[in-house]
């Protein structure tokens, strides 16, 4: 099995394909997908769809796993984030993929075992967790990553309880 984790967002979005081999998880691709903020939103929203549909085709995953948002603030990000959102969900719909979607609670406890985790404590587990040869990455490429390990840990639960 191979699932395509997502860390939704127009600006950064956190990309990262993970594998199932052997019942342990590999990291086979990520990346933090940045635009430009001199483009139009539509620009930006139109180079998101076209990356995530290059990295589903090159990379054929069977399952997307994808953050749901928390509303800050802020709501013109929130909403433009959202509308980043869709498009993500559209790509992964058109291309047959099972999408699943966690809460930032969700994905804390499948991580680190504990809701209330900071962003350094789920990073840490995510190493500990996958092998990750990649030097340098973003919080994004993190998020993404620990998104995906939660559709797996899930995935394991929903298998034993069947």
């Amino acid at each position: 099995m191979r699932v395509l984790g997502i860390d939704p967002g127009y600006e950064r979005l956190g990309i990262a394909v993970i594998e199932k081999r052997e019942n342990k998880d590999f990291l086979v691709y990520s990346e933090c997908f940045q635009t430009s903020a001199k483009l139009n939103f539509n620009e930006r929203l139109l180079l998101l769809g076209e990356r995530v549909a290059e990295i589903i085709e090159k990379y054929k995953p069977t399952a997307m796993a994808i953050e749901t948002l928390m509303f800050n603030t802020n709501q013109k990000t929130a909403i433009n984030v959202a509308e980043a959102r869709g498009v993500v969900l559209y790509e992964a719909a058109k291309n047959n993929l099972t999408i699943f979607e966690y809460n930032p609670l969700q994905i804390k406890i499948a991580v680190t075992g504990y809701g209330r985790s900071d962003k350094n404590q789920v990073t840490d587990m995510v190493k500990r967790l996958i092998s990750i040869e990649k030097k340098e990455m973003k919080d994004d490429e993190y998020d993404a990553i620990a998104c995906a390990i939660t559709c797996f840990a899930s995935y394991r639960v929903q298998n034993i309880n069947q």
